[in-house]
């Protein structure tokens, strides 16, 4: 694991928690030497994450759309600021940049990039770690609704046990850094497979 993209808040949310746990992950990517790649805001919890990376001297690489770069919400003092034209490139750009992901709390955007990873891995797209970090409970409501989808046969189990979700941070570097794919089908029922060719 050379670098990691983290998908987070571009705000800090309800509770100081949630910044500290930023900060933490932060600091420990700049000490085991991983680049962080990021949505290359200032703002929430997207700028705590970069500015502890910054300060223990790692690299981190933002991408960032032309659009919100013009909101004023773009970080100057990131390593590499990459600026690109619709959220679309954001998300190809930051998952050629990137060895895994994580998500820490936020809002739509930070869950529409995690699954859209998740989803390209199912298809065969991408094969790098997804990780939900959570923090006090915060993706757990989340993680029921997976377990449910697995549940009413939308999801297959391997799939779902190819996603790593806790609050350890040491847990999950190390889940990552140790990853090998699920080997699973897309399609539950082979026999509605054949239907559709």
């Amino acid at each position: 694991m050379r670098s990691i993209c983290v998908y987070c808040g571009s705000n800090a949310g309800a509770r100081p928690v949630y910044a500290e746990r930023a900060r933490a992950l932060g600091e420990r990517l700049a000490r085991d030497g991983m680049s962080l790649v990021y949505g290359g805001g200032n703002v929430g919890l997207m700028g705590v994450v970069a500015d502890a990376v910054l300060a223990g001297g790692g690299e981190v690489v933002g991408v960032i759309p032309e659009q919100l770069v013009n909101w004023e919400v773009a970080h100057r003092g990131v390593s590499r600021l990459e600026v690109v034209g619709s959220m679309h490139e954001r998300k190809m750009r930051m998952f050629d940049l990137a060895d895994g992901f994580v998500a820490l709390p936020g809002g739509f955007g930070t869950l529409d990039e995690m699954f859209e990873m998740l989803t390209w891995r199912q298809l065969g797209i991408g094969d790098k770690p997804c990780a939900f970090l959570d923090v006090d409970g915060f993706f757990e409501p989340l993680i029921a609704m997976i377990d449910r989808m697995v549940d009413q046969r939308f999801l297959h189990p391997a799939q779902r046990a190819d996603l790593w979700h806790g609050d350890d941070l040491e847990a999950m570097l190390s889940w990552m850094r140790a990853y090998a794919p699920a080997n699973a089908s897309k399609w539950l029922d082979e026999k509605h497979r054949k239907d559709l060719r």
